[in-house]
């Protein structure tokens, strides 16, 4: 007799094992087992013997490159005796087990995503990260981790859409998700726990002060129930009456129980019913409130569910005292199958409860009943597998019974043999066998000792098996829950085990040899908005499906090590990360590491994840927990601004958290920039303060400097003689002084004002040139200076965001071209550009098309304008192609049966005549923008807008129309059309003292139109495939003026003229670029004193600046060398707020009832006619949920620094504008000043109007 035991389903490619035993041979027998598969076979075993055995063997199972059923044959061959059996499985290929994880689980907008992806390949194929509105922000191709663990960042810019993004990676064919969230949310620094509430900092001490809290309880998907609670009703109150019950003073559940005989059934998957009878004696219902305090005469419903939405109602029942409702069920005419109990406490059908405002909660159970033995059933041999009441625990041999009864056997040896196997993810783990002693007729019970290894979990299978004399054979299986455990033992400690801000610490890890870990410690605060987000040991045996061919994921527990190093004296806080810690670190082959760490200077507690790749396999650390306390602390609280003459009081606030009493002396920094006066006449800087306590000291800040100013105070715990309470003044060992450094923004009063003068200086060799002037630097220096603000302006439209992206390409493509690109320049950009281009996708409709503040109409031009944009970017950073894509077939769609594209949207600049509301302009653009991406002329939509543009060459009236009509044909390659454009150009620029510029007509000038002009016609003349000297000469005048027009930033007035007159500047640097040349830069002041500044190609890239100290007189600069210098001066300052009106006007007019005494003064604001700037009053800021209502009335609202503003699409002159604003007083300032409130046009800043309003209230 033989017996062959084997995985039905096998892992290709892997380790697999088979069991065989061989029971009283009479002879020498030959086992031959093989796998057969396309008329081919593979000897899996042969073995030869004459005696009994039970082996186990393992095999290499065949690669497949998909599922594949094989035949498995057994063989058994002797003299007298053969025997064949085949039965089928099946192989399944190698499945990479891959997960995600990010180091949070949410995110505010602008903060950076760290993630990993952990799998056994090596090579990734794509891994992308999807936006809320699914747009792909980020891409990372062909991928490649020596280590198994792949680590990589992506940037969220600041206005990411709020909302779930997902991070898909691919590997082959599978998809792997892992999603986040991002959210606008502020710092969390307590935890709320219910029953007593009970707030709590995560640095483990109580919060002070009261709060109202309202708890919703989440029933059904649809439905909850908001519980109130406050200082009057601690347990809490409902914002409704539960129906069909007395009592609405707390929300309450119910528990479902029953009891039989002396056991308690809580909520189990079966309850059996005692005895052989009918009958269940004494279940219960025990109906409870939140708090599990019992609920007293109380009317429930008892129902057995019949099907979906089917209920039988069996009883009415009324709780007791004790919330306990008895009842009995008959059960003789009911089927032997499971019974589904309900209870509820209204006697409606349940198809109605889920309509109800606050659907209640119900009790449910299901019975399983059981029926005694058939009378005339005849009893049989049998094993059975006893229940474990608990998962089985890890790394330990646990004892297991099983229970055999032997009927109508004769046993001639006086024993059999149980086999058993353990199987687990489809392997055969473990297996054994038991010789058992048994008689005729003979039931008992044997106990086996099983190890639980790692490879058991999550679920553990043991079949146990035997084979009797008379042939027959016996089984039973059952599963076993295992723990989550792992092979690669993860050991994780601080030391010392807890911190004070800034000190340092040492993370002490110990793994397997040879481990690779990921290292991550976040603020305890994130993992309370966002709880049970953990990686840990559920989440990664989820992705051990039954059969996969996944890695082996092990792990062990850890422990704790502390040593801590001698104790810091003095803590200056600066560093609130929310991550701390997300590095890859390697254990060597002794199994450990020690890594140096500081820190931070956040009071929480600090959360560890840390995990392991091993040869081995997996392994993943316990949570372990560093507390960071300063024993007292301080907080500063005053102003983000004030403006000069104004002054307020300066609080320190000293936090004492010791159990002991402390003597704190409070100082602060002294300065020459300010002036700090105790409010008191005589202020004591020292004071007792004893566990628990507080004290706030208080000094008038008085600034006498503009700027920012930094105000520093200290506190630090002294030895004192003085009784202190009820005893002496501790001084703690650690953190005895804390500083807290804060900045201070001191404004001017009025207007802010700048002048800038440009030049671009050009001295021959060894020539002199000497012009008024200060600052030096390359062409584009000051724009590479000033990537991220080259407009001192808003960002808040689709238009203004590619502002601040486009040009960033241009300045790249120049440094590129000439080889001037380093890591670091090459590094900022990027980031601008990939923030850039996040936010630029907030802008984008479902169809592809960018409209002006990302809803409404798509507008034809600004899609134009992000396609050439995006195109150009590809070079640097991810664009999506399917967006681009999306885009350019949207623009394709607007073409007209002649060839010019229709006008959709508004473009906000009103100076460009014939600009957007001329198909022949919109046209011109979107033909350029099509071949600066290379698309050919022969492309049937270029070529038909080209055919729409030829036609209407002959009308060169608008200026602007003509100068980018010369740069489309320039692109186009049609020489003739572009010389006859250029050459009517030439003759109605402007040209004085060798500068060279145009404007839209001699009657109107618009500085951002005339650099766009003169900017296009440079493009013109130097995209061309041929130049001469004489271009070259000619494109020279034109930069010399367009330098000239720069602002201190290095760009020009408004948005599209800071674009295109950039890309031509970077065009000419690139067409004129030399390696040689140096020159000296010699600037003299008023007063006698020389500045030098060396320009060469070494730093010619380098803006170098130096502050004038004389405020009057005059300056001269000497320039002398073989190389250009652009030099700039700028002069900033403040005058009173014009009054005069432009064809703007606002008023502001501030409303307060100066008569109510608050702490918070709310002051409401009438204004007019906005796309406006609001300058907060000093101690001010506006009240959020007016902000809302605000935001009903125009099209977009930010909020920058102490200044909101407001966009409006467009304004008219017969109907004002009206919009009320709250702001609210956060902290007093005395000698309130007046705050400016402005109103521009974003393309002619020149036309605006500024008003002043002031605090009413003396």
């Amino acid at each position: 007799v033989y017996m062959v035991a084997i995985p039905a389903v096998i892992q290709a490619g892997s380790e697999a094992k088979l069991c065989a035993s061989l029971l009283q041979p009479n002879e020498t027998l030959v086992m031959t087992i093989s796998l057969m598969a396309d008329g081919q076979n593979k000897t899996l075993l042969h073995e030869t013997s004459d005696q009994e055995f039970h082996r186990c063997f393992q095999f290499q199972a065949p690669h497949v490159k998909s599922d594949e059923v094989q035949n498995f044959k057994v063989e058994v061959r002797g003299v007298t005796f053969l025997s064949t059996e085949e039965r089928r499985v099946m192989i399944k290929p190698y499945g990479p087990m891959t997960f995600i994880q990010t180091d949070k689980p949410i995110y505010n907008p602008g903060q950076t995503v760290h993630f990993r992806v952990v799998t056994l390949d090596t090579n990734f194929s794509p891994v992308n990260q999807l936006d809320v509105n699914h747009n792909r922000i980020g891409q990372w191709v062909n991928t490649t981790s020596s280590g198994n663990i792949l680590q990589l960042s992506h940037p969220l810019n600041s206005e990411a859409p709020v909302g779930s993004y997902t991070i898909v990676v691919w590997i082959g064919e599978e998809k792997i998700y892992h999603n986040f969230k991002v959210e606008k949310y502020g710092r969390l620094s307590f935890s709320f726990m219910l029953g007593n509430v009970e707030w709590i900092y995560t640095y483990g001490q109580p919060v002070p002060g009261k709060a109202g809290v309202k708890l919703c309880r989440p029933l059904v998907d649809n439905a909850v129930i908001p519980i109130t609670i406050d200082e009057r009703n601690p347990q809490g109150v409902p914002d409704y009456t539960p129906p069909c019950h007395k009592e609405s003073i707390e929300v309450f559940q119910m528990v479902f129980l029953l009891t039989c005989g002396c056991f308690l059934f809580v909520l189990l998957p079966e309850v059996p019913v005692c005895g052989v009878t009918s009958f269940i004696p004494f279940p219960q219902i025990n109906a409870v409130r939140f708090n599990n305090t019992p609920i007293s005469d109380m009317l429930v419903y008892l129902f057995e569910e019949k099907g979906w939405s089917s209920y039988l109602r069996l009883q009415n029942l009324t709780t007791d005292s004790r919330g306990i409702a008895r009842f009995s069920v008959n059960t003789t005419s009911m089927p032997k199958e499971n019974i589904n109990l309900v209870v509820s406490m209204i006697p409606c059908r349940f198809e109605t409860l889920y309509s109800m405002p606050a659907f209640p909660q119900l009790g449910q159970h299901v019975l399983s009943l059981i029926q005694p033995a058939a009378p005339d059933s005849k009893p049989s041999s049998s094993l059975a597998i006893q229940k474990m009441e608990k998962p089985l625990a890890c790394g330990q041999a646990v004892s297991i019974t099983i229970r055999y009864a032997i009927v109508g056997e004769t046993v001639p040896k006086g024993s059999v043999d149980v086999l058993y196997l353990a199987l687990s993810r489809g392997v055969i783990v473990q297996h054994g066998h038991i010789n058992v002693t048994v008689q005729q007729d003979t039931e008992g019970d044997v106990t086996l000792k099983l190890a639980v290894v790692p490879e058991m979990a999550p679920v553990v299978q043991l079949l146990v098996y035997s084979m009797l004399p008379s042939e027959t054979v016996i089984a039973h299986s059952m599963n076993f829950p295992t723990e989550k455990c792992f092979r690669n033992k993860v050991l994780v400690a601080f030391s010392p085990s807890n911190a004070v801000p800034g000190e340092e610490n040492t993370l002490r890890l110990s793994a397997q040899p040879g481990s690779l870990c990921g290292l991550s410690a976040v603020d305890q605060s994130v993992g309370i908005m966002e709880p049970g987000k953990r990686l840990d040991a559920d989440k990664v045996t989820e992705l051990l499906k039954p059969g996969s061919a996944g890695p082996r994921l092990e792990m062990a527990v850890a422990g704790g090590l502390a040593a801590p190093p001698p104790p810091p004296i003095q803590t200056v806080r600066t560093f609130f990360p929310e991550t701390w810690i997300w590095d890859l670190v390697e254990v060597g082959e002794s199994g450990s590491a020690d890594v140096p760490l500081t820190v931070p200077d956040t009071i929480t507690t600090w959360e560890t994840e840390v995990f392991c790749l091993a040869p081995s396999g997996f392994g993943l650390a316990p949570l372990v927990e560093l507390t960071v306390f300063q024993p007292f602390f301080l907080e500063l609280t005053l102003p983000y601004s004030v403006i000069r003459g104004e002054h307020f009081e300066l609080k320190a606030t000293v936090f004492n958290y010791l159990s002991k009493c402390i003597m704190v002396s409070v100082t602060p920094a002294l300065s020459s920039d300010y002036t700090l006066t105790p409010v008191r006449d005589v202020q004591d800087s020292s004071s007792c303060l004893c566990a628990n306590g507080r004290k706030t000291f208080s000094w008038t800040m008085a600034p006498s400097v503009l700027g920012v100013l930094n105000v520093s105070v200290s506190a630090a715990a002294v030895q004192s003689h003085a009784a202190c309470g009820n005893g002496v003044v501790n001084v703690p060992e650690r953190g005895r002084v804390d500083t807290v450094t804060r900045s201070l923004l001191v404004k001017a009063e009025g207007t802010e004002k700048s002048h800038t003068y440009n030049w671009l200086l050009c001295p021959t060799e060894d020539s002199v040139t000497e012009v008024p002037c200060f600052s030096v630097g390359d062409i584009l220096g000051r724009a590479l200076n000033n990537l991220d603000g080259l407009l001192q302006m808003p960002y808040g439209c689709g238009e203004q965001n590619m502002a601040l992206l486009s040009p960033n390409i241009y300045i790249l493509e120049y440094l590129r071209n000439t080889k001037q690109l380093t890591p670091a320049i090459l590094d900022k950009a990027t980031k601008f550009l990939t923030s850039g281009y996040q936010r630029q996708l907030n802008y984008k409709n479902a169809d592809g098309a960018y409209s002006t503040f990302g809803q409404g109409l798509g507008n034809t031009w600004l899609t134009a304008f992000v396609l050439r944009s995006f195109g150009k970017a590809q070079s640097f950073i991810y664009v999506d192609p399917a967006t681009m894509e999306q885009s350019k077939t949207w623009l394709e769609r607007q073409q007209g049966k002649h060839g010019c594209f229709r006008t959709l949207g508004k473009l906000l600049n009103n100076r460009m005549k014939g600009g957007v509301t001329d198909e022949v302009t919109l046209t011109a653009y979107i033909t350029a923008s099509m071949l600066e991406l290379n698309m050919s002329v022969s492309d049937p939509v270029v070529d038909h807008s080209l055919s729409c543009l030829k036609n209407s060459t002959s009308d060169m009236s608008n200026t602007y129309a003509t100068a980018l009509l010369a740069y489309t044909f320039t692109l186009a390659g049609d020489m003739e059309t572009r010389a006859r454009l250029l050459q009517h150009l030439d003759t109605i620029s402007f040209q004085e003292g060798g500068l060279l510029h145009w404007s839209q007509s001699s009657s109107e000038t618009s500085p951002s139109l005339e650099v766009e002009i003169s900017s296009y016609v440079l493009l013109a003349s130097l995209s061309a495939s041929s130049r001469s000297t004489s271009d070259l000469g000619y494109a020279s005048r034109i930069v010399r003026w367009l330098v000239r027009q720069q602002n201190a930033y290095g760009g020009f007035s408004s948005t599209q003229d800071t674009v295109v007159a950039l890309q031509a500047l970077a065009l000419y640097s690139t067409r004129v670029f030399s390696r040689g040349g140096a020159s000296t830069v010699t600037v003299r002041s008023p007063s006698g004193e020389r500045c030098l500044f060396h320009v060469n190609q070494n730093n010619k890239l380098l803006y170098q600046e130096r502050a004038l100290q004389d405020t009057e007189g005059k300056y001269s600069v000497e320039v002398k060398g073989s190389a250009c210098a652009s030099v700039q001066v700028v002069l900033h300052y403040n005058v009173p707020t014009p009054t005069r009106s432009t064809t703007l006007s606002i008023q502001v007019t501030p409303e307060v009832d100066c008569n109510i005494k608050s702490l918070r003064p709310r002051v409401t604001l009438l204004t007019f006619r906005p796309q406006m700037d609001l300058k907060m009053l000093s101690g001010f800021s506006p009240d959020p949920d007016s902000l809302g209502r605000v935001r009903w009335c125009v099209d977009r609202v930010d909020i920058k620094d102490d200044h909101v503003l407001m966009y409006l699409t467009e304004l008219t002159s017969l109907f004002p504008f009206h919009i009320t604003l709250d702001i609210i007083q956060e902290l007093p300032v005395q000698n309130l000043k007046p705050a400016v409130v402005k109103i521009y046009d974003y393309y002619q800043p020149s036309d605006q109007a500024e008003t002043e309003y002031v605090f009413p209230c003396k």
